[in-house]
């Protein structure tokens, strides 16, 4: 590989410097160099043993920037996952429209088409994954006519691609009713999200509503489907729209626990707050690969829901857990501080409260907190602490 030009680019005033450089991979089977640019997560330099997920842009040229961008942003709130990025170019010599030739008559890739197939498949992708530290969660995504190419994808028995993100795809001859048999008949865990607007050109749009009315129909829980038709867009501004909405989508189950999540799915439950956040972390390992430590803000939540429902004893499930999570900080003596304050015995609690006071700081909770309850404990009567529910962080406070 020849490194053609490296640089660093500032993507938002509250983002931090990501690399980005453009290279070169000769392709035996295109028999020629082909250009890609690559963008490595801000932590890749130094977190030299973690996995990142993969984002592969057909049209790189143009859709590099706006996936960059909130790809970017989404990491920077930790909603999204840090991922590399990388943008292939095809308009330069408008090859997007020599690579996903087509058949006219089969609906296949034609000559060159099958060729810049198998370039992805056998050459690109396994230089990708040699060179650099890519996770199994493999995303692919393309604009009209590349959007229609990456359908072939699926076509495999094992499809190489987890998550597909096809905006205003430009259809060969019938893929509109392939595409509903080829998802029905996988097996494995997929993601599919595809966009048209109302202002979008009337032969896609037409062939995007039909495949969408056939996907609805289908009902597998291996399929996380999601279409988006956008009523005050264009062919081409669509693109902005659905870019934020397609990997919202594809990684909602990373996020944290919002207020509404709290509000709607774990404060209503009558018990099993800890399994739930369990749970949801063992989701996000299956779906996306991704094995992450629980943030101490989701901790917070359950510890909410715990106390709003007075399941007091779920307080020593959740002290385990975050003994395995956080084993050098404050978090599990607290946790079972709280259990014994909330159930009265107050001698039990200044004890842990001692504990936690002499272990690391994490979060909001400090020394001097631990301190302040030791000395609270001391006359203690009734239960103190407030209730708290989780919040949305401000815009001027990192989490």
């Amino acid at each position: 590989m020849k490194k053609i030009i490296a640089f660093y680019i500032f993507i938002f005033p509250i983002i931090t410097f990501s690399q980005i450089s453009k290279d070169t991979i000769f392709s035996q089977k295109l028999n020629e160099d082909r250009q890609f640019t690559i963008s490595l997560p801000e932590s890749y330099a130094f977190n030299k043993t973690k996995k990142y997920p993969i984002v592969l842009l057909l049209d790189g040229d143009y859709l590099f920037d706006p996936f960059q961008g909130a790809l970017s942003y989404g990491a920077y709130w930790d909603d999204i996952p840090e991922v590399i990025i990388v943008g292939i170019s095809q308009n330069q010599k408008d090859e997007r429209f020599t690579d996903c030739g087509v058949d006219q008559e089969t609906g296949l890739p034609d000559a060159k088409g099958e060729l810049f197939y198998e370039f992805i498949g056998q050459e690109l992708m396994p230089f990708l994954e040699k060179s650099y530290r890519i996770a199994p969660f493999k995303i692919i995504a393309g604009h009209d006519v590349t959007a229609g190419f990456l359908n072939f994808f699926l076509y495999k028995d094992q499809p190489i691609f987890n998550a597909y993100i096809s905006l205003s795809p430009q259809f060969p001859v019938s893929m509109e009713e392939t595409i509903p048999d080829r998802l029905a008949a996988l097996n494995q865990q997929l993601f599919y999200y595809q966009a048209t607007a109302v202002g979008d050109l009337k032969s896609i749009k037409d062939k995007t509503i039909q495949l969408d009315a056939a996907v609805a129909e289908l009902k597998k829980p291996n399929l996380k489907y999601h279409f988006d038709n956008f009523p005050n867009a264009s062919h081409y501004s669509l693109v902005l729209y659905a870019i934020p909405n397609a990997l919202y989508h594809i990684f909602g189950i990373y996020q944290p626990i919002s207020v509404n999540e709290y509000n709607e799915k774990i404060a209503v439950l009558p018990s099993g707050y800890v399994d739930y956040l369990n749970k949801k972390y063992e989701t996000m390992e299956k779906l996306l690969a991704l094995k992450t430590r629980i943030r101490f803000n989701d901790f917070k939540a359950i510890e909410a829901a715990i106390i709003k429902n007075k399941a007091y004893d779920e307080f020593g499930e959740l002290s385990s857990l975050a003994e395995k999570q956080y084993p050098k900080s404050m978090l599990a003596d607290y946790e079972l501080a709280l259990m014994y304050e909330y159930t009265g015995e107050f001698l039990k609690a200044r004890k842990y409260y001692q504990a936690a006071y002499e272990r690391e700081e994490i979060g909001n909770l400090t020394q001097n907190m631990m301190y302040d309850k030791m000395e609270e404990m001391k006359n203690a009567k009734a239960p103190t602490p407030p209730e708290t529910v989780p919040s949305t962080p401000s815009p001027d406070q990192k989490p």
